[in-house]
């Protein structure tokens, strides 16, 4: 994807799950996309653990997770181009988080930040957000991390 002034134009990467900090980390991706002219990697992994103890029925449990995903980004992919004109780009990975979050960024050079939502909650900010916060200084982009209990306005005013 190339901006207007020829350069290749920078992605927020952020992670879909079923966790409430994860709005936040939604807005905030699509509306500095939509303030500096870039994109949005939507990317939801499917944990192994998953399906380990069905090894009968993975493929369906596979098949009805991903419909879960996809039914779920159909909601902020609505928003996005309604709200922000904003195309979001789904992804779907299968694995640890931290490590298919690494070979996501790798893969695809034109994410320049990683964008997560942090609990507000007594139990931190998440096990996504320590574990990638305890590794940042050897990430290959920024990390963003958005909280929680930040208003609308508020991320208005700071994208």
């Amino acid at each position: 994807m190339i901006c207007p002034k020829g350069r290749s134009m920078r992605k927020f990467l952020v992670v879909l799950d079923d966790s409430r900090e994860c709005l936040n980390a939604m807005r905030f991706a699509a509306m500095r996309a939509a303030n500096t002219g870039g994109g949005v990697t939507i990317l939801s992994i499917i944990a192994p653990d998953e399906f380990n103890h069905w090894m009968g029925v993975a493929d369906i449990m596979r098949a009805e997770a991903r419909e879960r995903i996809e039914a779920h980004f159909e909601v902020f992919a609505k928003w996005m181009r309604d709200r922000q004109k904003i195309e979001p780009e789904l992804v779907i990975r299968e694995g640890e988080a931290y490590e298919q979050i690494l070979g996501q960024i790798q893969e695809d050079g034109d994410i320049g930040v990683l964008v997560l939502g942090a609990a507000a909650g007594k139990g931190g900010p998440g096990p996504l957000v320590t574990a990638m916060s305890r590794n940042a200084g050897s990430l290959p982009v920024p990390i963003t991390i958005v909280p929680e209990d930040l208003s609308k306005d508020r991320l208005e005013a700071i994208t």
